[in-house]
Parts: structure tokens; C-alpha cells; sequence
């Protein structure tokens, strides 16, 4: 009982830090309803989703490092495998995935300063890279 209180914590904290850091910018965004389903998503994972979840996330980040530092073409089969690996990534906590939604979230993830410093943060270009990889396969 105890453990999973606690793993329920652990969810709840997530949540409530993303709330303070970004609550007021993507409810405005994408309206309540979206953002309380995505809440409701991830404090309804288990256990094994969210490590699953959690493990994706790593991956996603590592494959991108790696296919920037050896030059790889995310318009090619990595491109599409890591478009792939991050729906997955975003099903867990998205209340409905749309292609276009996925493209708009990676145009993000270069226009906003916040997303490309995440991607970029030990490979500068994965943030590019992640977005030219999701809009040619999503």
C-alpha cells in the first residue's frame, strides 16, 4: 500500500510541477479539457507504463544524440523508427494522438527557446532534427 501511494505521489508531483512551470501557457494553448485528460492519462498509468513511458523518453533522447552526432538523416528509417518511438511516448499522456498535432508539438520543439535548449542540452541540432524527423513521418 505504501508503494503505491508513493508511485501515486510520484505522478502527482509531476503533474503538479508541469502545472506552476506551464499550467496558465498550455491551458490557454489547448483549453482545460485537453490538459485535465492528459493529467488524468498519467495519474492513471502503472506502474509498468509509466517505466515504460519514462524509458521511451530516454531512448527518444539517446537515438536523437546519437543520429545527430554520426550525421543520420532523420528523413530516413531512423527518422521514421524515433517519429514512431515518440507517438508511443505521447499516447501515454495524450487524450487523442492526430498527425498534425504531433507535427505542431515538433515545430515547437525548434520555435520555443525551452524545448530546443531540453533537445540541445549535450548535441546542439537534436531539437532540428526531432522536428524534421516527425514531420516527415508523422
Amino acid at each position: 500500500m505504501a508503494a503505491k501511494k508513493t508511485f501515486e505521489s510520484v505522478k502527482r508531483e509531476l503533474i503538479d510541477a508541469s502545472e506552476r512551470q506551464y499550467g496558465a501557457e498550455v491551458r490557454e494553448k489547448y483549453g482545460d479539457f485537453a490538459v485535465d485528460e492528459s493529467n488524468r492519462k498519467m495519474m492513471g498509468l502503472t506502474e509498468e507504463q509509466f517505466a515504460r513511458f519514462q524509458e521511451l523518453g530516454n531512448q527518444i533522447n539517446a537515438v536523437i544524440e546519437r543520429a545527430v552526432a554520426d550525421g543520420i538523416d532523420p528523413l530516413g528509417e531512423e527518422g521514421a523508427r524515433v517519429c514512431a518511438m515518440h507517438r508511443e511516448w505521447l499516447e501515454f499522456t495524450w487524450p487523442q494522438y492526430l498527425p498534425e498535432m504531433h507535427r505542431g508539438l515538433a515545430d515547437g520543439y525548434v520555435a520555443d527557446e525551452r524545448f530546443r535548449a531540453y533537445y540541445d542540452a549535450r548535441i546542439e541540432g537534436c531539437a532540428q532534427w526531432l522536428r524534421d524527423a516527425i514531420v516527415a513521418h508523422a
